[in-house]
């Protein structure tokens, strides 16, 4: 059995006579029997390699050897059995890291010397090969030790592998179960528990089967279900579900347009065009005009899973922990894949590069980490990240290559904010009791739009929100008077930070693309005040972006 080539490289690594080889799984079962296929295979050893496992249950055991635990329980016990055996050999540790440190435990510091002790041993009498293969859940590396052990990435099951399983599951239950799957559909449900190790798909299966008396296309949501689980046990990535729409969106049609056109551009039919996959766009602007609503958008009209990455818990407080924080987040949004990875206010996480935080370099790596993954990932991993203070972000992450676009997000149009008291009367107003003789004209809308000069999405949807308080209070249904006294009574952003909205303008102004349409733009209307104050400086007319006709 193939493992997407970890057989290759793994015997090569064990023919070139690594003396440590680190392979972090939770799938321990499928990893052991890896090795065993390698250390049988004559393709690969012309006599064979004899492989021992060791745990601190059992002590040493060789392949089917059943019994109680024997005197080599001990780990020091287990590197002595390596060094004094005279023969080519693979011996697997399980659970090793617990002595490198995990947690609240400290590393395990004579162990760790008697390791290094055995490499030098065994580079000075090095008759026999033998390598010693650390097998653990999580990947915790000595400092001590960082140079002389290399670490292999163990991939989860592909589509053939899980497919095999559910099709076991369907043979072994055939006769109390009903399949309404033919077989393209049966592999479409495999591909989508990639990403799940073999145990969960499995878990997935049963239970979709469970419930549905069989299989059918509503198993598919049972595996999302699981995958939601998988995601939320990482304790770093949120799973957000949406049933939002580009709709919901009012205005942005420049950025809407090139989400579309880049819609199933990770499928089959996309390689016909010799496509990549598109690697993200940075969304920066104005704070509350719809970034983060365009990132849920956009799971639910390109149909794919969006995982939320917080950065506060990338960084958490134990050394070394963030690094791997990092490289776990990345691993479970490639699991996933086609995925997308949506990084909220990505300015708090990686301003400056990470430089001069006082965390001795931590932030450094960890976005020295991100940076690479970015570069070069091959895994159709889609990432948005929001930015509202887009000029402490380093140059680095700008540059082309990391994302494929920047997108300028500023203050609603004229046109623009039509449409959201539009989408907002409708969905907040109409829907209720309070509303259903709420008539929506053009008059009002023009009106609403007009008034509302300077507001951004977040303030006219609150806007919304104190008109219906205020007919809640006095016991009656809205009117529209109710919302234009709310539009009096707000102070809007583009007032209180007039000052840092034009710095970002001035920024956005020849280094991003408008997220709002040309058409909407030629449409923008503002006060002969606004007007006057412009020329004092204001910010009402400055448009940021370039404008590209997507």
């Amino acid at each position: 059995m193939k493992y997407h080539g970890i057989d290759a490289q793994f015997a090569n690594l064990v023919k070139a006579r690594f003396p440590f080889v680190y392979i972090p799984t939770w799938e321990e079962d499928r990893a052991l029997q890896m090795i065993y296929d390698v250390a049988e295979n004559t393709e690969f050893f012309q006599s064979g390699r004899e492989v021992y496992v060791w745990s601190q249950t059992t002590g040493i055991r060789k392949k089917g050897e059943a019994g109680k635990k024997n005197e080599t329980v001990h780990p020091s016990a287990a590197i002595d059995f390596a060094e004094k055996t005279e023969e080519n050999m693979i011996l697997v540790l399980k659970d090793f890291h617990v002595f490198f440190g995990t947690g609240n435990r400290a590393p395990d510091y004579a162990l760790i010397r008697r390791l290094r002790d055995y490499l030098s041993n065994s580079r000075s009498t090095g008759t026999y090969m033998k390598t010693i293969v650390f097998l653990s859940p999580v990947l915790v590396l000595p400092e001590d030790m960082q140079k002389e052990i290399t670490v292999l990435e163990f991939p989860l099951p592909t589509a053939d592998q899980i497919h095999s399983v559910m099709d076991d599951l369907i043979e072994t239950n055939a006769d109390v179960i009903q399949v309404d799957l033919d077989e393209s559909e049966r592999r479409s449900l495999a591909k989508a528990a990639l990403g799940l190790t073999l145990q969960e798909a499995e878990n997935a299966f049963s239970k979709a089967m469970v419930e549905l008396k069989g299989l059918n296309r509503k198993a598919f949501q049972t595996v999302m279900e699981e995958k939601n689980q998988v995601i939320r046990k990482t304790g770093i990535l949120e799973f957000i579900k949406s049933d939002l729409s580009l709709e919901d969106i009012g205005g942005l049609e420049n950025l809407k347009k090139w989400l579309l056109k880049r819609k199933d551009s990770w499928s089959e039919r996309a390689a016909f065009y010799h496509l990549p996959a598109p690697k993200g766009v940075l969304i920066t602007g104005v704070p509350g005009c719809g970034k983060s609503l365009t990132a849920k958008a956009m799971s639910a009209i390109w149909e794919l899973p969006l995982l939320k990455m917080d950065m506060g818990r990338i960084f958490s407080g134990v050394v070394g922990s963030s690094e791997e924080n990092m490289r776990k987040a990345i691993a479970t949004a490639e699991a996933v894949a086609p995925s997308i990875l949506w990084i909220d206010e990505i300015e708090k996480g990686f301003a400056s590069g990470g430089e001069a935080t006082g965390d001795g370099g931590t932030s450094a790596r960890v976005f020295a980490s991100f940076l690479t993954w970015m570069q070069e990932k091959e895994s159709p991993v889609f990432v948005i990240a929001t930015a509202n203070n887009i000029r402490t972000l380093p140059p680095e992450l700008l540059r082309k290559g990391r994302f494929d676009e920047i997108f300028f997000v500023d203050l609603p149009t004229f046109s623009e904010r039509k449409k959201i008291f539009e989408l907002h009367i409708r969905k907040k107003i109409c829907s209720c009791r309070a509303g259903e003789n709420f008539v929506i004209t053009e008059e009002l809308l023009e009106h609403l739009a007009r008034i509302s000069e300077g507001f951004v999405g977040a303030e006219i949807e609150q806007v919304i929100y104190n008109a219906l308080y205020e007919a809640f209070f006095e016991k009656r249904k809205v009117l529209p008077e109710d919302i234009e006294q709310a539009v009096a009574m707000t102070i809007p952003l583009s007032v209180t930070q007039k000052e840092q909205i034009k710095e970002l303008r001035e920024w956005a102004n020849i280094r991003a693309v408008a997220a709002t349409a040309k058409e909407d733009l030629k449409q923008y209307q503002v006060s002969e005040q606004a007007r006057k104050e412009d020329k004092e400086g204001d910010i009402n007319t400055s448009r940021g972006g370039r404008l590209l006709d997507f």
